[in-house]
């Protein structure tokens, strides 16, 4: 599936981004990343996985940050990271109530959400001469990014709004510009209803790992199992359960369904480059998608880099790993058209017709 190419969205203030023109490297299979924490109010522990950079780093390196989607963990992100690593320093976090991160009983809003990502950016070092005068990406300054899947990429653009110049990149994996209220329909307790997993596949570890594996069998990897293992827990009756816990789901859900993309994309002053798997039969993702684009031009903001996987489920991460990479390393370069980056009518960004 990796040789799959992206499709360009079209509409105004879409540009087309081919993964495959902006390239990336091998992934780094014997990597491993170490695990921190960061302590937040409340004594609340966020966890991270830091994948380490380049041998050789110097203050140009990029600094990127990964946000998992719902119910999921920083593993999901590992095909990506082990890519991103040779050319940027790289940490994935567990969102609160998610992975080994705590789980309180509160705080799940936007505002907390945010502070907990730029604990963890700060933690990691991913944030880095960020504060230093001058041009971003000029002498001394290390570019941050900031990349999120589904619920994790409107954390991302609640964290990348709420550090205006001091994030350069912001990447929306399948997630982020849907307005997900009034696109569903739903209330927030129907919509988890409506997720969840079916009894048969919490029957035992097997049947979870079975299933997961069943997405995509090509894809499916040591990496992938322990993505999937590090979601469930084994009970003592040999079943499985979500190993985040039914309030911290509920309460993000919550947090989602706060979250407004015609508020926040058009404030965000970093690049955007969103990445979108394939759509529902009435085409309201990709709609939603060229609406947001066509809000941040209105009010003068670059244009959204896009590109679309039609033929691809949701975790673009696992099918399409090096596509998700090449997005991320080029939100950390200069926009498109820059005079440090005069690549605006290549192959590789060139304006969307429509």
């Amino acid at each position: 599936m990796e040789l799959m190419h992206g499709l360009p969205p079209t509409g105004p203030g879409l540009r087309a981004f081919d993964p495959a023109a902006a390239g990336m490297p091998e992934p780094d299979d014997a990597g491993e990343p170490e695990g921190f924490v960061v302590a937040m109010d409340g004594g609340v522990r966020i966890h991270f996985a830091d994948w380490g950079g380049p041998s050789g780093a110097t203050g140009t390196t990029p600094g990127v940050l990964l946000i998992h989607g719902l119910a999921r963990t920083a593993w999901s992100w590992a095909p990506v990271a082990r890519r991103l690593r040779r050319v940027a320093k790289v940490a994935a976090m567990d969102v609160r109530g998610h992975g080994l991160s705590d789980a309180p009983t509160d705080r799940y809003g936007p505002d907390q959400l945010v502070e907990d990502a730029i604990a963890v950016a700060e933690g990691a070092g991913l944030l880095a001469f960020a504060d230093e005068a001058g041009a971003l990406g000029g002498p001394g300054r290390r570019p941050f990014v900031v990349a999120g899947h589904g619920y994790g990429a409107a954390i991302a653009a609640w964290t990348a709004n709420a550090l205006g110049e001091r994030c350069a990149g912001l990447v929306l994996v399948d997630g982020g510009w849907t307005d997900l209220p009034a696109e569903t329909g739903m209330s927030p307790d129907e919509w988890l209803a409506a997720i969840a997993e079916p009894p048969e596949m919490l029957r035992s570890m097997a049947a979870w790992l079975a299933d997961r594996e069943a997405f995509d069998p090509a894809s499916w990897s040591a990496d992938q199992e322990r993505a999937a293992r590090a979601e469930v827990v084994e009970t003592a009756a040999g079943r499985v359960k979500l190993t985040t816990p039914r309030h911290a789901l509920a309460a993000s859900v919550r947090a989602l369904w706060s979250y407004d993309p015609a508020a926040v994309l058009p404030a965000v002053d970093a690049e955007i480059v969103a990445l979108a798997a394939r759509d529902d039969d009435a085409g309201r993702h990709r709609a939603a998608l060229r609406e947001t684009a066509a809000a941040r031009a209105a009010v003068g903001r670059s244009p959204i880099r896009a590109a679309s996987f039609p033929g691809l489920g949701h975790n673009l991460m696992r099918y399409v790993p090096g596509a998700v990479a090449a997005a991320i390393h080029a939100a950390a370069g200069p926009p498109p058209g820059s005079p440090a980056n005069p690549r605006s009518q290549s192959a590789a960004d060139r304006p969307a017709s429509g």
